[in-house]
């Protein structure tokens, strides 16, 4: 048993070390899809830390309560939770107006609270920059204040009084710009907002003939608690801010969790054709390990045990790369302190990548390598094809279609799992091109009231979808670079024996990128519709369509490309001189 043992280990490290370019083949495309799912299940772990940072350093209330009724009313309604049941300490009431707040030509819906200069237990903004509320001016909340670009010093216009800026803060009380809850009072209909602190005594000046709201802040003697309260439009719990939060990262989760599938099907279809091609080169040492008295279960375990340390280095890779990337994507809201810092993933995100790696490094080898075991020793030796078969129509059909066609098609036939991989490899492509296509060219309204400001969550999203682009080009371009390379290693002798036949270079080279183009174009035309329908299945309120044009566009460009990557080594590949080709074939 050890003996075997050694010899397979010996087998994979001599495999690895002469095959380096294969190796690192399939370890960047493992690691691709393994690295944006470790990037899609950190983004909850990561984004929650600011939050949890912030409300620690601001002693963050477990429960906010705001009543739907205004002035002497909502205070009555107040008065009672203060001694309730488990609540040991609280802050306020707190009186809150809902105006209209501009600076530098932009107006937008503002939540006004009004504080005390004095510190309180609960609910203490962490001052940013310049310094705590007093008379005749505000502090902005600093993810509000960014969005509108204020400054200390600077001086804004609050429903008609103009005050100037004393500084910027963060709170945990609120959620941070731009899901502060502003609404008109009395009514159930949040719209997006900012908060902005004012000395209690100018409040009433501010609002004017509004009628003021209070909102009243509590803290539990067992914080996790607050889950059993009823969350609504007049109470709000520490969990559901850190949720509304949350929000901020939707898109950018989205795109990955659903980019990682995308990329799995990639990787898959890219690990298959890698291996297919490791197998053509192997098919001999196959043959010879047989001859020499190796059963099927020792050549699949030297095969398999390849694959399965490639798949392993590629998870431990894509953990690394996802989760010190995470930060980086991240970035924290400037409504939060604290940073958002790499830390060891958690034991689900590690078991989920791993078996995403060895799922795919499995999936794809177990096949072929169990069918190189099965083979026989005379057939390995012999290095022979899956012969085409033949019928009367097609050989009618042979006879009508051009000499480069005809090698094309001939080729397919002899390798007909190759070219559903090509087919497979352009579909799950022109799928993913077409969904980001959508995804940029939607018109996305982000609006306060008054103007349209710069929409934080689309951001993140942009900046997503930007990385799980990138990643795409780069695997769906290795993909077809291997399934050429495949190709070209296996239609040595069909071409030698064609160009024998009369077939001309030219001939033959433009018969193996046809080979390739031609599986290549079912994957364009059904991953058109397929792309569209991913982005309307996953996308929340109206989906907006591109023109025809540009989808056209993607899928001749999708085309063009495989043709021009195909081009240059088919004919390389052609001009060999036939006789050094056949000499060179297996007896």
């Amino acid at each position: 048993m050890s003996g075997r043992l050694l010899l397979v280990c010996r087998l994979l490290m001599r495999d690895l070390r002469r095959r380096r370019t294969e190796t690192v083949l399939l370890l960047a495309a493992i690691t691709a899809a393994a690295a944006t799912l470790a990037l899609g299940l950190a983004l909850n772990e990561l984004a929650d830390r600011p939050y949890q940072q912030t409300r620690t350093a601001t002693a963050g209330p477990d429960v906010i309560v705001t009543p739907r009724a205004t002035g002497q009313a909502a205070l009555d309604e107040l008065a009672s939770l203060t001694t309730a049941a488990g609540v040991t300490d609280h802050s306020g009431p707190f009186p809150v107006a809902y105006l209209t707040m501009t600076a530098h030509g932009k107006s937008a819906h503002a939540v006004i609270e009004g504080r005390d200069t004095a510190p309180v237990s609960i609910d203490r903004p962490a001052v940013t920059d310049g310094t705590w509320v007093r008379p005749g001016g505000v502090v902005v909340e600093r993810a509000f204040a960014d969005a509108l670009g204020i400054r200390t010093g600077d001086t804004v216009n609050i429903d008609g009084h103009p005050l100037r800026v004393f500084g910027t803060a963060v709170t945990a009380a609120r959620a941070t710009y731009p899901y502060a809850g502003w609404h008109y009072p009395g009514s159930i209909l949040v719209e997006r907002g900012g908060l902005v602190w004012v000395d209690r005594s100018d409040i009433a000046t501010l609002a004017g003939s509004q009628p003021l709201s209070y909102t009243l802040n509590l803290k539990l003697a067992d914080p996790a608690a607050s889950t059993t309260y009823t969350v609504g439009d007049q109470l709000t719990t520490w969990q559901e801010i850190g949720n509304l939060n949350g929000r901020l990262y939707r898109d950018a989760r989205t795109a990955l969790l659903v980019g990682s599938w995308l990329l799995s099907g990639l990787a898959l279809a890219g690990v298959a054709g890698i291996v297919a091609g490791r197998i053509i080169g192997q098919r001999r040492r196959v043959g010879l390990l047989k001859a020499v008295g190796a059963g099927p279960a020792m050549i699949a375990a030297v095969h398999l045990a390849e694959y399965l340390v490639i798949g392993l280095a590629a998870a431990a890779a894509g953990l690394a790369a996802g989760w010190f990337t995470a930060p980086v994507l991240i970035g924290p809201s400037a409504g939060l302190i604290g940073s958002v810092n790499a830390q060891p993933p958690a034991l689900r995100t590690v078991i989920a990548v791993t078996a995403l790696a060895l799922t795919i490094a499995v999936a794809a080898t177990l096949v072929p390598v169990l069918r190189a075991a099965a083979t026989s020793t005379v057939h390995a030796l012999a290095d022979a094809a899956t012969p085409p078969r033949r019928r009367r129509w097609r050989i009618w059909l042979s006879r009508q279609l051009p000499t480069a066609l005809l090698i094309g098609v001939r080729i397919n036939a002899r390798r007909p799992r190759r070219a559903r991989l090509v087919t497979v490899n352009t579909l799950i492509t022109t799928t993913a091109l077409v969904a980001i296509l959508m995804v940029n060219t939607r018109v996305v309204h982000f609006d306060l009231g008054y103007t349209e400001l710069a929409n934080p969550r689309w951001e993140r999203g942009e900046r997503a979808t930007l990385l799980l682009t990138a990643m795409l080009c780069v695997l769906a371009l290795i993909n077809a670079v291997v399934s050429t390379w495949t190709a070209v290693l296996d239609a040595r002798q069909p071409l030698a024996v064609a160009r024998a036949l009369g077939a001309t270079p030219a001939q033959a080279g433009v018969g193996l990128a046809v080979a390739q183009l031609l599986p290549a174009i079912p994957g364009v035309v059904v991953g058109l519709p397929a792309g569209i329908w991913l982005v309307a299945s996953v996308s929340i309120g109206e989906v907006q369509y591109p023109p025809g044009s540009w989808l056209l566009a993607t899928a001749l460009g999708i085309l063009l490309a495989i043709a021009a990557l195909t081009a240059l080594p088919a004919l390389a590949a052609a001009r060999r001189p036939v006789t050094d080709t056949l000499q060179s074939a297996p007896a």
